[in-house]
């Protein structure tokens, strides 16, 4: 018997998220999606099965419960396994979709029917709380030696100043729509990272061959941080190391050379003189751990 295909699906990790979780599959219920589409849900190492209470709640879900938390790329990489949707919508468990998600959905889905060149499409993300304040209207190019760039619409109030679609550098993470063949082409995400820049890296693979894209007539909520914490030092340790990862995997030549020894030399040297004038002992042995297996991950086999 031939397994059904699905026109999306929707995957999201959890991790000790519970609460989160049932919000956002909710308000996919509540969307009243006229598209067949699935839904999968990797526990990813949470301190207890919270998968079984979610399919007790959410029969229709499939997914399963991962004794290891294998990272956000780990996890979003094992409902891939299982997948079975012609578009693939990556969806953070703390992010919400709207109630008219259907239609924007949909038009979502127009883009890669008139654009073949088209890889992956990003929505307008927004603050869940306050009401009205853009996280991500599109973003710019990394410098190519910082690594700085420059999230488009941060924190601004919503005044449909960003409401035309744009070609993009990166998706993000919280959000991202892409079709199922590129993903066979390409790859799945690297797993090296664990927890921040995975996206951006497979961006860039993707951008290799494909355009990205900003849809601004659709939307998410997004609840930033929930399970990390805005300054925690897991955050500094994986933002410290991953960058490095990033710089080694995403530059070469004389670029990643200078990129690496910036990192390095100047923006880690002075995170740390901030840590230690504030006293933060946890985020200076953060950077410091970060730099070292940032570095430790600098091989060939790891370019790729």
């Amino acid at each position: 018997m031939k397994s059904e295909l699905y026109k999306i699906s929707f995957i999201t990790v959890n991790f000790n998220g519970l609460a989160d979780t049932i919000s956002l599959l909710e308000s996919i219920l509540d969307a009243r999606l006229s598209f067949t589409y699935e839904v999968i849900v990797i526990d990813n190492g949470s301190l207890k099965n919270e998968y079984s209470l979610l399919k007790h709640q959410f029969p229709f879900i499939k997914g399963y419960y991962n004794e290891v938390n294998l990272g956000f790329a780990g996890g979003n990489n094992l409902g891939l396994e299982i997948a079975k949707g012609e578009f693939i919508y990556f969806l953070n468990n703390d992010t919400l979709l709207p109630k008219n998600a259907d239609s924007e959905i949909l038009s979502m889905l127009e883009v890669f029917a008139r654009h073949s060149l088209v890889g992956g499409v990003s929505p307008k993300i927004m603050y869940y709380q306050p009401e009205g304040m853009i996280q991500f209207a599109g973003c710019t190019p990394l410098t190519s030696i910082t690594l700085r760039n420059k999230q488009i619409g941060y924190r601004e109030l919503d005044s449909g100043q960003y409401n035309n679609c744009a070609e993009i550098p990166y998706l993000h993470g919280a959000a991202m729509l892409v079709p199922n063949r590129i993903i066979k082409e390409i790859g799945m995400m690297s797993e090296l990272f664990f927890l921040y820049y995975e996206e951006l890296d497979w961006s860039c693979r993707i951008n290799k061959k494909y355009q990205l894209v900003y849809f601004a007539d659709a939307h998410i909520y997004h609840k930033e941080s929930a399970s990390t914490g805005r300054e925690s030092p897991l955050k500094t340790f994986y933002l410290t190391r991953n960058r490095l990862l990033f710089a080694y995997r995403n530059r070469s030549g004389l670029q990643r050379i200078l990129a690496i020894l910036y990192l390095i030399g100047i923006a880690n040297s002075t995170r740390l003189i901030k840590f230690v004038f504030l006293g933060m002992w946890r985020h200076v042995r953060a950077v410091g751990l970060g730099t070292w297996s940032g570095i430790k991950l600098f091989s060939k086999k790891n370019l790729s």
